[in-house]
């Protein structure tokens, strides 16, 4: 026994999370080498990556290799043909080869025209002309890599620059083996002619982008008499010469388009031209490829640039280097003068008169500084993440499996992890821990899945976030009604802790305050509360048991808070003067200026604060006239009424969960959500707290990840999701579960660490002496107007 517990406790020393830190710091070092040498070999291209490769994560949705697709639209379309023509491009494209180029082009031209244009199926050139968007698409019949073909290329090379195509789609092969009936000869015709064409892409480089599509496979059985010679290997023969002649040319290969007729072969009606989803996804990987830059869609990254490094980021990034360097050196430092010292002279040194406040002085410079210095390192892998092409990224795919499975594994986890807790009032801090916990874990599985569009999970994580805002309502309540505290020092240091990763993330990702929607929503609800209840009367627990008429006076400030929401909400103009004044505008604006996205938000829980606030009101009152005791580990209530409420509560969550069914659409369940959201809030609150054996009983699990709640939520915009939360960052290609393993590892710890940092920073940005305190606010202040200056969130 003595020799199982000496083992299980060495274990247990080397499984815990500073160790699992170094794992992830140890992991991501392994990637940004594992990610470099792939640049170098392979470059740093998503156009390439876009026409390379890829893979069906699900029936009818493509996955381009490393980067993300965006689904374009009709309109969508149209807008980037207007685009690329307004900032002084061509929409000059011309689509060269037989009838499945053919194919390929009318599906691109119904996509982008006004108006259907009918299929033909005569070999002749086709031309289509849009000026509303100023687009001009060819389609030229050249079915044969020959001289005919060559003089098309000759052709465009003589006339004006201006009148040549910007882009190019060519292939062909099938009508070669076709018409050869499938002989060696007429593959090294091929050959040749293919030879003396590619010198004709180089001249044409600077003018015209050539892509050349790799011939799809066939469907042998499918092939009628006349085309029974075109097989499969005679297909990937003309492939391999393609790819030996233009690989090192200036034309792009394009790959992709036969992985996807492979993936989709069985629906091709004869057996050589491929189906209609197919020509619809390869029409997105063009799209994708001609638009992306131009367009800057959030889930498009695929041939994208990213976005330039602005003069703020750069002074951030110069700041932090600072604060890294100076780490080391003071660390240096540090451990010169240990070794000069020895542990006793460090010993009498910090007994002597005089020497005590210098070297708390001194450390609390380290402290500060190593802080800084690892924020930094943290903050240069959200960049390199989330604001490079250096890692890659996926889109999202949802399905019903994708979502509830790992959902379900995560629930049976935290059940698993249950223990005992000495607490046993309601909502104690052990319970509201896991309840955030296991909250925040369903957030991410819904933004790492895209569930959003599925109404019934979209209304339920609504629920979600309105209870965080509720338990928002409900814990700072009470600690003002406990406490009556509502000195600066504890102002500051709950802004203090909720704000300052989204503020660095502002300065490092270039990104608005309202971009991290929920940080500025609770800071605003906790503004509110601290009002509420910092204006005359002050209404405590000491001062309510000295004076009963307190309680009215709750009540009636209860009333007006109501009302004066209420207001905001039936008078947009009001709510819009009122938020879109200087310099206060800059906090609840997005980087278009908009208010929108603040308004939704805000009205959206616009009462679960109020709704948390109330409950805690009405619990101490019926704490303070005994009508419940959970100072105990007995039911709250007698078994009868313990049971009505348990069936009381079950009956309120499943009436939610039907009303998300039931509802027609988003805006319809919007409308209702606020008025009705307390109730699964409080069924819950009633299911988990009646009961005595399990309001003393909670998952360790889940309240180690409520600790770090907050550094969860936002974190994952950028280290574990990708641009800004529309796709899924990935580590490791083509691995995709895996990959969310390995990222899900880093992304926790990361989250953890900030956590620490923002605690230890904590202590000196918010001292408990108000002198310094109003030193740090006056410098904070002196940073922070320049900036707003700057950038016109303050006019001068």
């Amino acid at each position: 026994m003595a020799e199982r517990s000496t083992s299980t406790h060495e274990i247990t020393h080397y499984l815990n999370v500073e160790n699992a830190k170094i794992a992830a710091f140890l992991m991501v070092s392994g990637f940004i080498l594992y990610h470099g040498v792939l640049h170098l070999k392979f470059g740093n291209d998503s156009c390439t990556w876009l026409l390379s490769d890829g893979r069906f994560p699900g029936y009818s949705t493509w996955q381009p290799y490393g980067c993300m697709m965006h689904k374009y639209s009709k309109s969508d379309a149209r807008m980037c043909m207007h685009y690329v023509s307004y900032w002084g491009g061509r929409n000059h494209i011309t689509f060269v080869g037989d009838s499945r180029i053919r194919q390929l082009y009318f599906e691109f031209v119904n996509l982008i025209g006004s108006k259907e244009v009918e299929k033909k199926k005569a070999h002749t050139d086709i031309h289509f002309q849009d000026e509303k968007i100023s687009a001009r698409i060819d389609f030229l019949w050249q079915p044969m890599v020959n001289l005919s073909m060559f003089y098309v290329y000759k052709n465009f090379l003589l006339s004006e620059p201006g009148a040549r195509p910007n882009l190019v789609i060519t292939g062909s092969a099938t009508w070669c083996i076709k018409l050869n009936n499938g002989s060696k000869n007429a593959l090294s015709n091929y050959q040749v002619n293919l030879t003396t064409i590619v010198p004709l892409f180089h001249k044409l480089k600077d003018t015209t982008q050539i892509l050349w599509m790799l011939q799809d496979p066939v469907v042998e059985e499918k092939l009628n008499a006349n085309r029974s010679m075109i097989t499969n290997e005679q297909i990937d023969d003309y492939n391999k010469v393609a790819l030996d002649l233009l690989r090192h040319s200036d034309a792009k290969l394009w790959k992709s388009s036969r992985l996807v007729a492979q993936g989709m072969k069985k629906e091709s009606e004869d057996g050589l031209h491929i189906s209609k989803l197919a020509l619809d996804l390869d029409v997105q990987i063009l799209l994708n490829m001609y638009c992306n830059n131009d367009m800057n869609h959030h889930d498009g990254t695929c041939c994208n640039q990213p976005e330039q490094a602005t003069t703020l980021q750069i002074i951030t990034a110069a700041f932090f280097l600072v604060c890294i360097v100076s780490a080391i050196a003071l660390c240096l430092y540090r451990r010169r003068q240990l070794r000069r010292n020895g542990a006793k002279a460090r010993a009498e040194n910090g007994q002597r008169n005089g020497q005590n406040g210098l070297q708390e002085s001194h450390e609390g410079c380290y402290d500060v500084m190593v802080s800084l210095a690892k924020l930094g390192v943290i903050m240069a892998y959200f960049y390199l993440c989330d604001r490079t092409n250096f890692f890659m990224k996926e889109n999202k795919y949802y399905t019903h499996v994708n979502f509830f499975l790992p959902f379900a594994y995560v629930m049976i986890l935290g059940f698993f992890f249950t223990e005992k807790t000495d607490k046993t009032a309601v909502l104690h801090r052990d319970q509201t821990d896991e309840w955030k916990g296991w909250m925040q874990l369903a957030f991410l599985i819904y933004h790492l899945t895209g569930a959003s569009k599925v109404l019934p999970v979209y209304m339920h994580i609504r629920v979600l976030v309105s209870s965080y805002l509720f338990l928002t309502g409900f814990g700072h309540f009470t600690y003002f009604w406990h406490k009556g505290e509502y000195g600066l020092v504890r102002y500051c240091k709950v802004l203090f802790r909720l704000n300052l990763l989204v503020v660095v993330l502002c300065f490092v990702m270039n990104r608005p305050y309202q971009f991290y929607y929920f940080v500025p929503l609770v800071s605003y609800w906790f503004i509110v509360i601290y009002v509420s209840m910092a204006i005359w009367p002050h209404i405590t627990q000491a001062s309510a048991e000295g004076n009963v008429l307190q309680y009215l006076f709750m009540v009636i400030k209860m009333v007006l808070l109501i009302t004066i929401i209420t207001l905001f909400y039936l008078s947009e103009v009001f709510f819009e003067k009122v938020f879109l004044t200087r310099p206060f505008k800059a906090l609840f604006v997005t980087s278009d200026d908009s208010l929108h996205e603040w308004r939704f938000r805000w009205q959206l829980d616009r009462y679960s604060v109020v709704y948390g606030m109330l409950f805690a009101f009405g619990y101490q009152v019926l704490l303070r006239y005994k009508i419940i005791n959970d100072s105990h580990e007995e039911n709250l209530f007698s078994k009868p009424i313990s049971w009505l409420l348990g069936v009381l509560g079950l009956i309120g969550i499943g009436s939610y969960a039907a009303f998300t069914f039931l509802c027609g659409n988003k805006q319809q369940c919007n409308d209702v959500h606020s008025y009705i959201t307390f109730l699964p809030i409080i069924s819950y609150i009633v299911l988990r707290n009646v009961p005595g054996w399990l309001r003393t009983r909670y998952s360790s699990f889940f309240a180690w990840f409520g600790k770090i709640s907050l550094e969860l939520f936002i974190s994952q915009y950028h280290i574990w999701l990708a641009a800004d939360t529309h796709g899924v960052l990935v580590l490791i290609p083509s691995y995709p579960v895996l990959n969310v393993i390995l990222t899900s590892f880093i992304f926790i710890c990361i989250s953890h660490e900030i956590s620490k940092i923002t605690a230890n920073l904590a202590k000196y940005a918010v001292p408990n002496d108000w002198k310094s305190l109003l030193r740090n606010v006056i410098c904070f202040f002196a940073i922070l107007v320049p900036i707003c200056i700057t950038n016109g969130v303050i006019a001068l």
